[in-house]
């Protein structure tokens, strides 16, 4: 199975001035975990997870004045929609990242997640009994 059939393409992007609330208010609405930032006249594509937030939070600073752009990684590893997700979960593992972005060429079409990935290799449970606790 390719990241194409895994990835989703309803990909949240935000600008690197969004603040952090901004930000995660847009990514708990969408029910996503990252947002693609995307900053044309700075470093280019790159990501901010709800870890990221997490982190600023947990060091006391303050969504309203934190932006995106302090706080995005910009060290990116991307993927594309042929990867296998053995590549994808390679990546993922080897980088210690729970989300990959997705380009075809320079654009960006999709996230592909750790969740995305556990979808496709475990199938649906349906009229199975509940797993042992």
């Amino acid at each position: 199975m390719l990241v194409r059939d895994a990835m989703s393409t309803m990909v949240l992007t935000i600008g690197p001035t969004h603040t952090l609330r901004q930000a995660a208010r847009l990514m708990s609405s969408r029910r996503v975990g990252a947002a693609v930032v995307l900053d044309p006249d700075g470093s280019g594509i790159g990501i901010l997870t709800e870890r990221d937030v997490l982190n600023s939070l947990g060091r006391n600073q303050n969504p309203d004045i934190e932006t995106a752009d302090t706080h995005t990684t910009t060290d990116v590893v991307f993927a594309a929609p042929a990867w296998t997700l053995e590549d994808a979960a390679h990546a993922m593992t080897h980088g210690g990242f729970r989300h990959l972005i997705v380009l075809d060429g320079r654009e960006p079409v999709g996230i592909v997640s750790v969740r995305d990935i556990i979808r496709c290799w475990v199938p649906a449970r349906r009229h199975a009994p509940p797993l042992p606790v």
